[in-house]
């Protein structure tokens, strides 16, 4: 269950202990205490704007809305191991630890909403299993397949109506397929309809080879040329094409910054406490998600060193960037249970969104059909 220590009202809508449809897990999950500034619903209705973002530490999708009395609502439904997240007012897609689901929405957006009731219902409908490819990002191409970072294989790939996956892309350093990791593919920007650049933590083409390339080394591919833009950044996350620029996360860093295409250098626009994966963007405004760094894979980084000249702590969380001039204007942070996020999606013309889930007998009896 969700604790409400806040600095503003929040409403929550949990599920029970996980099950084995859902989770490896068997037991209860921690409590997670969610806190977030006061002005963060204004700025939601003002920006007409939902939020959606994943935790595959502990398996949570939280979508997050105002309610009818003008309050943050946080609703969360548990998909083991939830990472890669697509979402528009209709539909959303999430990458779990070895299928794909699609929520579709059922509410009619015409049924005139006056806020008393949530606009917004997704249930799950179609899930395609993939096994354990350990998805990372994924988009909807402008022929409406569905495309992923297929991490575990090091390639960009599509679902197969037969197979696992079918194989759209890989590095031009990564000599074959094969279930080693060996780049650790994480990222993918879309740009026309199609994936334009991805990033990996290094060019490896060994067996987990990216692990002793954590604190340089990390890549920014175009896809469509299979150029190098860069291969100087520390665990780079998330990258993003927006408003006629290419954005990433430079997360072994700490920061949000944009890539000259042609020189290939990184310019830093902020700073966020945190280990920094999952990248939106909405009216002048980028929505990143923050974790707290992991022992071993996420320590000796610049972000060690940048957070004690701060004398900060790391954060997980959401943070809202204002771009014009790099300044967190509104902020969610989660502790106790949840440590880790990995995407981010808005989700516009929608206030108050909420997801059956697999767990209660809610996803039994929630019947609908088509006149």
């Amino acid at each position: 269950m969700i604790n409400q220590q806040s600095e503003t009202s929040l409403a929550s809508d949990t599920e029970g202990s996980s099950d084995t449809a859902t989770s490896p897990q068997q037991h209860a999950k921690p409590p997670v205490a969610i806190s977030c500034t006061r002005g963060f619903p204004d700025w939601l209705l003002r920006n007409n704007v939902s939020l959606a973002f994943t935790s595959y530490q502990t398996g949570r999708l939280y979508l997050v809305g105002v309610n009818a009395k003008g309050q943050m609502s946080f609703h969360e439904r548990y998909l083991a191991r939830a990472m890669g997240l697509t979402a528009d007012p209709q539909r959303i897609l999430v990458s779990t630890l070895f299928q794909v689901w699609r929520f579709e929405n059922v509410t009619q957006p015409d049924a005139g909403n006056t806020g008393a009731h949530p606009d917004r219902h997704y249930i799950p409908r179609i899930a395609h299993t993939t096994g354990d490819l350990d998805i990372h990002d994924m988009g909807i191409m402008a022929d409406g397949r569905i495309v992923f970072v297929n991490t575990l294989y090091s390639c960009l790939a599509t679902l197969s109506p037969t197979h696992s996956f079918r194989l759209y892309w890989k590095p031009p350093f990564i000599s074959k397929l094969a279930a080693e990791d060996r780049c650790h593919l994480n990222g993918m920007a879309m740009k026309d309809g199609i994936p334009a650049y991805v990033t990996a933590t290094s060019r490896s083409d060994i067996v987990n080879g990216w692990r002793d390339r954590r604190a340089e080394g990390g890549c920014l591919i175009d896809v469509r040329s299979d150029a190098i833009l860069t291969e100087k950044l520390s665990m780079p996350h998330s990258p993003r094409w927006y408003e006629g620029r290419l954005w990433v996360l430079n997360s072994g860093t700490g920061q949000i910054g944009t890539i000259d295409i042609e020189t290939g250098t990184f310019e830093p626009h902020a700073f966020c406490p945190g280990f920094l994966r999952g990248l939106a963007f909405h009216n002048g405004h980028a929505i990143v998600g923050l974790s707290q760094p992991r022992a071993g894979t996420f320590s000796g980084l610049a972000l060690d060193d940048e957070l004690k000249k701060r004398d900060a702590d790391p954060w997980c969380g959401v943070q809202v960037v204002n771009l014009a001039t790099g300044d967190i204007v509104e902020w969610i942070k989660l502790e106790g249970g949840v440590t880790e996020l990995f995407d981010v999606a808005v989700i516009p013309g929608v206030r108050w969104p909420v997801a059956t889930g697999f767990l209660n007998e809610e996803i039994h009896k929630n019947v609908t059909f088509e006149a």
